[in-house]
């Protein structure tokens, strides 16, 4: 159903300018309060005004409507039926929070249905337990188990493994035990535990209580409106190991009922036999077959219990299955939580990943791309933008959103917007992509854009000549005590990254060949071949007889879809069979096989000398950059080379002489029915997003073509001067930090090549001109904020039940101090889910809050935004003051309580409210028309501003200041064209209005605007500045700057990280802007 229209004969002009939902953006809908069909229905409206293409049905912490109750999917419904009237799809999630499994607990209340584990330790050790709570399928000891076996065990004097031996009884030598062990409760699975992954019986339950029930209610609108269903960080038990081989503590590893019965059958060994193999490495350094078979037993376990499982579920009833693995980005992390990333996925519809705190995990996405290529999928999805703070801008949102287009990302997944803000929800990793942010109106901008891209991206085929084996097994073999083995280990996941960096940086594009895909791939062909055939046995060769020759190369390497010329074998110690057969078959064809490094020394596991003699006929090259893409020169379709354009000589623009390969761009090319697609992109942030400069780059692509320029921004198409030298189409185009590039290469030449020394585009587009020319814009006239100014109020006296009052302190500190007291669990501990304990939390505790609130001089109608008034008695210097409603601030959970008149000098705000479990202990804010001065952490009520200049506004009365503020000024000017520059401002973006016209948005470097033809005279200029909600609700009390996670603790940090004093955002326009006047070349 997704992209239908992509296998129309071309691509529509009005559906490049206009893209329908099924191209756009989905965010993470974050259901975390009681749900209210009105509220729910308002933002939906409000999603389609954001240009989103629909939203993820996403249960988060703070969910007080049942899960999966009738109240719950009479809310889903209304939403479905919203989503269907405003042309939008409505996109299932499978869990309620993550991991995916046990369906909100109601699984694994079942002990049958619950994560098994391996325990081994030393006999008659005391059973350990984990520290706090964990989203995460990390082992939960519950001293519910069953003895596997005792081994005796003995070690030399490096700790290596000399000798073990089953034994039944434990009396002499050192001996180890071996346990199965059923997993204990946990506050983050609804007071249950993880299910078992491992077992197909289990994830049965699961699609029983989850998807059938979906299937059920709403089965006529499978595949049409209900596009897919996302699953969330399915994974295994989390693998251990051993420090030293002389430590004395548990390991826990991945296990269940029968799984020496199929390891046993799989590969006629017994696993229990052999387990001491899997924690120590062997004497004689050689590696250990039994440990590379068990990581290997346990990946496909888990694959088809719940990759293969729900996906073939969602096939068979008309939906497809997204969303991402567990740790899917280092070859440790994947061994740890999943085996491998690649094979779980195999059976998604849209295979998916997680970028988190704006990384760049090149692995991660390179990955599911591979994946979607191989299997033929539409797609890639991202679950995108989470953990970045309240600041993260438009031009951030665009720059992680097109790298990972590159790499094949068609589904971006918003990460995230909430429902409401009340509670733990304002904490659960903003910022909130929805109404709650002051720009949401303006976001349609991003949508549009990412949309349009979608359009072309997901036409064609993947235009891509190298394949490179994923060398995870050989992790795998590897994975024992950290001490032993580290720096083989170290030098595969630092190898791992480079050859993904090397090649995607240096413009030649590939797929990892996942060999377990590899073997169940060429397994399935070989089963429909042999049914075609009359069930004769056929060689995989056979299987591959459509295996084309041509292009100048003798074959291709076949992986389900993807076809490649060349294969990679980057360093790997360890080859399956079966992948040695295929590169064996391949050779012997006239294939290419670059070997890296060092050749494989086993297969299975176990030492081999055919692979190294296949290594040997190849031929090894040095593991270095420079090596590998010399040796794939012939694989290039494209070359990209920069300078800076903003002082190159103009008399030499068609030269590259003084250009270098341009460093931080990726690129995607498709085969689309007679033409091709190349998208280009910057990957990395500029070093000073301030300071940035156009480059002038020169595109070089194999072949002739007729490039047509697709503007994804404006949703124009032009067609672009091309020229043509050497059999090559070289293109000029001029791009800044965070600019994107999408053509349409139709066959053949343009009949009047490129002659233009310098193209007008650099004059008419980028607006360079000499600095000399450049003024000042006026200081602002005045300024006006779009919300009432706050002052936060988050550090307050308190007094419990009849208590003495005691110091000031934050008010989350506090929380946690009154749950330690009462013995209720912290909220920052992740609690149990609210629907779980139904009915009204009165509370059975008293709380008093008191702020101190300094005032300069008095300051009239104030009004109090703070949550649950109703429940609460407010005294302002010792006079109550009602509870009257005055709308919302920020979320409709925060109200709007009238204060009144605030006094000259100290004022007293008293707070009295119930304390119970499910009280939420919240920061306040005073609203109105005053200033704040901020120093150190104490605060004052100033008078209003009477103006505010360039330069951070957070130190101009406005510190918490969570607005969008529009500064106001004059210029005076001849007739002209009216250029401006504004390159130092802090926001989600600006707008600029000449004369009471908007001009348009203002977001990406170079931030120069044309602002058309004016008259001579005097014209008024606007600029909005779209701010964000940092300063008033973000971790103002974190000293760690460097903290990427903005997760719920940020707010809660400890020791040298925290601070009482305030640590804020600039805000603003930081410099004065520039302007100049073109004036007609006829004068």
């Amino acid at each position: 159903m997704l992209y239908n229209r992509s296998n129309e004969d071309t691509l529509d002009p009005e559906l490049f300018e206009n893209p329908p939902a099924q191209y756009r953006g989905a965010p993470f809908w974050a259901w975390n309060c009681r749900l209210d069909k009105e509220v729910l229905l308002s933002q939906i409206s409000q999603f389609s005004e954001m240009g989103m293409g629909g939203a993820h049905i996403h249960c988060r912490v703070g969910l007080d409507t049942p899960y999966l109750g009738d109240a719950f999917f009479e809310a889903v419904l209304a939403c479905k039926d919203k989503m269907k009237q405003e042309g939008l799809l409505c996109w299932l999630y499978d869990e309620d929070r993550w991991p995916s499994g046990t369906a909100g607990g109601i699984v694994t209340r079942e002990e049958k249905y619950r994560m098994r584990f391996l325990v081994f330790e030393p006999y008659e050790m005391a059973e350990e337990q984990q520290d706090g709570y964990m989203a995460a399928a990390k082992a939960v000891r519950s001293g519910s188990r069953k003895l596997l076996g005792y081994y005796r065990i003995t070690l030399d004097a490096k700790g290596m493994l000399e000798s073990y031996e089953c034994v039944e009884d434990p009396l002499d030598g050192e001996i180890w035990c071996a346990w199965l062990e059923v997993s204990g409760n946990t506050p983050w699975f609804n007071n249950q535990s993880y299910v078992n992954t491992l077992d197909k019986s289990a994830i049965d339950r699961f699609l029983e209580v989850t998807h059938e029930e979906y299937y059920r209610r709403f089965q006529d609108d499978f595949g049409t409106v209900i596009p897919a269903i996302f699953t969330d960080e399915p994974q295994t038990a989390h693998k251990e190991r051993l420090e030293d081989p002389f430590q004395k503590k548990a390991v826990i590893l991945p296990f269940t009922d029968d799984f020496e019965e199929t390891f046993k059958k799989e590969y006629g060994i017994s696993i229990l036999s052999g387990l001491p193999e899997l924690i120590w490495d062997k004497k004689g350094n050689g590696y250990s077959q039994i440990r590379y078979l068990y990581h290997r037993h346990v990946c496909e376990r888990f694959s088809e219990a719940f990759g293969d499982h729900v996906g073939e579920w969602c096939r068979k009833h008309g939906i497809a299955l997204t969303g991402h693995m567990m740790n899917e980005w280092t070859l440790h992390s994947q061994t740890m939580a999943v085996g491998e990333a690649m094979r779980p996925m195999m059976n998604f519809g849209i295979p998916g990943i997680d970028m988190l705190c704006d990384r760049r995990e090149l692995s991660t996405a390179k990955q599911a791309q591979s994946v979607a290529r191989q299997m033929g999928r539409a797609g890639v999805m991202s679950e995108i933008y989470g953990v970045t703070g309240w600041t993260f801008d438009f031009r951030n949102h665009k720059l992680a959103g097109d790298w990972q287009a590159a790499l094949g990302v068609t589904l971006r997944v918003p990460h995230l917007t909430w429902v409401s803000m009340e509670g733990e929800a304002k904490r659960d990793y903003p910022a909130s992509i929805g109404y709650q942010s002051p720009w949401y109106k303006e976001y349609r901008e991003v949508e549009n854009h990412f949309a349009r891209l979608n359009t072309a991206l997901t036409r064609g085929r993947a235009k891509v000549r190298v394949g490179v084996i994923h060398p995870i097994e050989s992790y795998w073999i590897c994975w024992g005590c950290q001490s032993h083995n580290a720096d083989i280990r170290e030098t595969l996941d630092t190898q791992f990254e480079n050859i993904i960096s090397w090649l995607l940086y240096g413009l030649i594009d590939f797929d990892f060949i996942s060999e377990s895909m590899l073997q169940e791939l060429d397994g399935q062909l070989r089963d429909a071949a042999e049914v075609k055939a009359g069930k004769r046995m056929l060689e995989t060769a056979d299987i591959y007889s459509h295996t084309f020759q041509g292009d100048g190369h003798a074959a291709n390497f076949q992986v389900g879809e993807g076809t490649y010329e060349v294969i990679v074998v980057p360093g790997c110690v360890t080859l399956r069979k079966h992948t040695y057969k295929r590169l064996q078959e391949f050779h012997s064809k006239g294939g290419r096989i670059l070997f890296l490094g060092t050749a494989p020394s086993c297969m299975e596991g176990r030492e081999n000398v055919d692979i190294r003699r296949l290594a040997e006929e190849c031929g090894v090259i040095p593991f270095q950059r420079e090596s590998l893409l010399n040796s794939l020169e012939s694989c290039r379709d494209i070359d990209l080379f920069t300078e800076n354009a903003e002082r190159a000589d103009p008399t030499r623009m068609k030269h590259r002489e003084n250009q270098k390969r341009a460093k931080n761009m990726f690129y995607q090319m498709r085969v689309d029915k007679g033409a091709e697609w190349l998208f280009l992109c910057h990957v990395n942030k500029p070093v000073n997003e301030d300071i940035t400069y156009t480059e002038r780059l020169t595109i070089e692509i194999k072949g002739e073509y007729r490039p047509s320029l697709y503007d994804t921004l404006r949703g124009r198409i032009t067609e672009s001067a091309a020229r043509y030298e050497n059999g090559k189409t070289i293109i000029t185009a001029y791009v800044s930090a965070h600019d994107s590039l999408l053509y349409r290469l139709a066959p053949g030449r343009y009949v009047e090549a490129d002659t233009a020394e310098t193209p007008p585009f650099l004059k008419n587009e980028c607006g360079i001109c000499p600095d000399e020319a450049k003024k000042l814009l006026p200081e602002p006239e005045q300024f006006s904020l779009e919300e009432e100014n706050c002052c936060l109020l988050d550090l307050a006296e308190y007094a419990f039940d009849d208590g003495e009052w005691q110091p000031e302190e934050e008010l989350l500190r506090a929380d946690n101090r009154f749950r330690k007291a009462l013995g209720y669990p912290l909220r920052m501990e992740a609690l149990a889910q609210p629907w779980l304990k139904q009915g009204e939390d009165e509370g059975a505790h008293r709380l008093r809050l008191r702020f101190r609130i300094d005032a300069e001089i008095a300051i009239e109608d104030v009004c109090l935004a703070l949550e649950h008034p109703e429940k609460m008695q407010i005294y302002l210097n010792g006079h109550p003051c009602g509870n009257e409603d005055r709308g919302w601030y920020v979320d409709q959970s925060i109200r709007r309580i009238y204060l009144g008149r605030i006094q000259k000098g100290e004022n007293l705000l008293e707070l009295h409210m119930p304390f119970g479990e499910k009280t939420n202990v919240e920061w306040c804010w005073l609203l109105g028309r005053f200033g704040v001065k901020v120093s150190g952490r104490k605060k004052r009520l100033t008078a209003y501003p009477g103006a505010i200049y360039y330069g951070d506004y957070v130190t101009q009365g406005l510190p918490f200041y969570a607005g969008n503020l529009v500064y106001e000024t004059s210029v005076e000017t001849e007739e002209g064209e009216l250029w401006t520059e504004i390159s130092r401002y802090r926001g989600a973006l600006l707008q600029i209005e000449v004369d009471g016209e908007k001009k348009g948005n203002l977001i990406y470097a170079p931030y120069r605007m044309n602002l058309g033809k004016v008259r001579a005279g005097k014209h008024k200029i606007c600029i909005r500045v779209f701010g964000n909600r940092a300063n008033a609700f973000g971790p103002v009390h974190n000293a760690d700057r460097t903290e990427t996670w903005y997760g719920p603790n940020l707010w809660r940090t400890r020791g040298n990280k925290w601070t009482y004093e305030y640590r804020l955002e600039e805000m603003g326009i930081l410099s004065a802007p520039l302007y100049w006047l073109v004036k007609d070349e006829e004068e």
